[in-house]
């Protein structure tokens, strides 16, 4: 048993961090929080506007400050950004204070997952194989090295996946209490 006070999912966009987590944190009675989501909540505009008007580094300086506070606190499944893993601090961050988990899955699922989708600025490019692949490389590295474990996401429907990665939590990750 790896003891943590936060479960923390992180990959790729399209892995399923959010559909998967909201289940996920329900059967294991944590607190859902979604740093993309809460980025918004707070600054009242969407990721894609923030992108537009702050650029890239901007989105990042924003979503570090948010990682932190989020990791002072326990008893909550974070699911990140995909690219919140980039920043060294968050990484000191999620490790210090979460049991991390590397939800993989293949381009042609995230492609599959993120047709519809039209709030990603980093997917606002002619071919999005190239630019998920070119991701996958950059960022696959830094996911497999921050991890406690991994879990095989790719072509599970989200309950069958909160499911299985649940019974495997319950084997690998204990919630720590609180410590100051």
């Amino acid at each position: 048993m790896n003891p943590a006070p936060n479960l923390v999912l992180v990959g790729p966009m399209g892995a399923g961090k959010t559909s998967i987590g909201k289940r996920l944190a329900a059967r294991l009675g944590l607190a859902f929080v979604d740093c993309d989501h809460r980025l918004e909540e707070v600054t009242g505009a969407p990721v894609p506007l923030i992108f537009e008007c702050e650029g890239e580094a901007g989105f990042r300086a924003r979503e570090t400050a948010l990682v932190a506070e989020l990791m002072r606190g326990s008893g909550q499944l974070v699911a990140t950004g995909g690219g919140a893993v980039l920043a060294e601090a968050n990484r000191a961050h999620l490790k210090a204070r979460g049991f991390v988990v590397h939800l993989q899955v293949s381009v042609d699922q995230q492609i599959e997952r993120l047709a519809r989708d039209r709030s990603r600025p980093l997917l606002a490019v002619g071919d999005k194989r190239a630019r998920l692949e070119a991701m996958a490389i950059e960022r696959g590295p830094i996911y497999r090295d921050i991890a406690d474990m991994a879990f095989e996401a790719d072509g599970l429907a989200v309950a069958v996946a909160a499911e299985r990665l649940g019974a495997l939590l319950e084997q690998r990750w204990q919630r720590a209490a609180v410590t100051p």
